[in-house]
């Protein structure tokens, strides 16, 4: 019966033996993604060290939504345009960071060719030192094409930091190298619908 007194001690010296707990906000950290690349800094039209998962392709993609459809996974990183009921195009695309992710249906409600930037009164709030405009070309952050979404301020467009593609670098716009962006651009006309997945 005594050798059932001291149980009690030695788990409490067992505990003592194990590691301290982390505090929260160290075990709940999301993953660190790539800093964005300031506005007029031209990176280039694609990225040669861009992984094979973030290049354009045609995958084996099962959807019930019809051939032209915008699926966008944002866990993934990917665009789909879906070609058929088992096909799609799949590109690499960058996303919104933490706290700027969505998810919906919407439509491509207009298509521009080397868009002008101006930043959302939202974004200049955050980043008061970004330029209130900039017109469209090399070094633009909306890169060569943009398709805008409903009337909100999201867009799918390029970039001129190529190297960003597969993170979640954006306040809630996806991101396509300006070579994948032209060639989605060219593919699908205004009123395409556009899913935007989280999970």
């Amino acid at each position: 019966m005594r050798s059932f007194r001291f149980i009690p001690w030695i788990g409490a010296a067992l505990l003592c033996l194990l590691p301290a707990p982390l505090p929260a906000q160290q075990i709940f950290q999301y993953p660190v993604t790539a800093p964005d690349v300031d506005p007029g800094v031209d990176h280039g039209n694609s990225d040669a060290n861009l992984p094979d998962e973030f290049q354009k392709q045609l995958v084996l993609y099962r959807s019930l939504e019809p051939a032209g459809t915008i699926i966008v996974d944002t866990q993934e990183r990917h665009l789909y345009l879906i070609q058929d009921e088992t096909h799609a195009l799949r590109y690499g695309i960058g996303v919104g960071r933490d706290g700027f992710t969505w998810q919906g249906l919407l439509q491509i409600t207009r298509k521009t060719e080397w868009p002008d930037w101006r930043p959302p009164p939202e974004m200049i709030e955050r980043q008061p030192y970004l330029p209130r405009f900039m017109a469209g070309g090399p070094g633009n952050p909306l890169g060569a094409r943009a398709m805008y979404l409903g009337n909100t301020v999201y867009r799918i467009h390029g970039t001129n930091a190529p190297e960003t593609i597969g993170q979640a670098v954006s306040s809630g716009c996806f991101r396509l190298v300006n070579d994948d962006v032209i060639d989605l651009y060219d593919r699908v006309q205004v009123g395409t619908h556009v899913i935007v997945r989280q999970d």
